[in-house]
């Protein structure tokens, strides 16, 4: 299947990283948040991969014309015409990645709309371009099987940042709890479509606004429940956990 990887948002609440340049490709560990989602979805063996961009989209672009050059040695001879000879291998090889250019100020469900002609009528997974899982995509993938549906969302339980206190009426702490889960499931993405999806979408359409809520009203929305790993990077806090997870050499991601 192929891979639908939305890359175009803002990402204001961590304006100390993406002043200058997307969301996706904040590092964490030294390489694009974006290189280590897709890096996910190869290992499960997909790896046609369409990105939508949108704010500072050139980066994105750049990043992956020059990726060879940028990622292995290489001898360039500058006599004559130049050629250039690289010393190794990538585990990206067999990557395919195009690259669309989805707007500045397009919401989530018109990104995907601008794609439509990329997926060929099949089946398609998409995901956000700034959340980190341990998630096993392939049974993802049976579970929409199994059920049918038009979509497939992964659901997490959040994790509250904050201690949380049991009280009695008095007000005395019975129990204190740091970073629990909180109740209910989240849409962490990683998504199954079938093309019948595009015809809830509109240019103006955000994901999980219109189209989702019509598909879950009609039930055609199933769920995945994930009790793993996941954590989006939408805050500096975020970014900094996320970074220290890798260099401490735990990252549930990349296992």
């Amino acid at each position: 299947m192929k891979v639908v990887l939305l890359a175009g948002g803002l990402g204001t609440r961590l304006r100390e990283e993406t002043e200058f340049r997307p969301k996706p490709m904040v590092d964490v560990g030294g390489r694009p948040i974006l290189w280590h989602i897709m890096k996910r979805y190869a290992s499960y063996g997909h790896k046609d991969f369409i990105i939508c961009t949108g704010y500072r989209g050139e980066f994105i672009r750049r990043y992956f014309l020059d990726f060879r050059a940028m990622t292995t040695d290489f001898t360039l001879r500058l006599e004559g015409e130049p050629t250039v000879q690289y010393h190794a291998d990538m585990e990206e090889r067999d990557w395919t990645v195009t690259i669309c250019d989805t707007g500045p100020a397009t919401p989530t469900g018109g990104r995907i709309l601008h794609i439509q002609d990329h997926i060929g009528g099949e089946p398609f997974l998409c995901t956000y371009g700034d959340g980190l899982s341990d998630v096993d995509i392939n049974a993802v993938i049976s579970s929409h099987e199994d059920h049918g549906t038009l979509a497939t969302v992964t659901a997490v339980r959040p994790v509250t940042r904050f201690g949380v206190l049991e009280m009695d009426d008095a007000g005395r702490v019975r129990d204190f709890r740091e970073k629990t889960d909180a109740e209910g499931w989240i849409n962490a993405g990683f998504f199954v479509f079938q093309p019948e999806v595009f015809n809830y979408l509109r240019e103006d359409s955000i994901l999980e606004h219109e189209p989702l809520t019509s598909l879950a009203h009609e039930g055609q929305l199933q769920a995945y429940r994930h009790d793993g790993f996941f954590q989006p990077m939408d805050t500096y806090r975020e970014y900094t956990l996320l970074n220290d997870m890798w260099n401490s050499g735990d990252a549930p991601w990349s296992r």
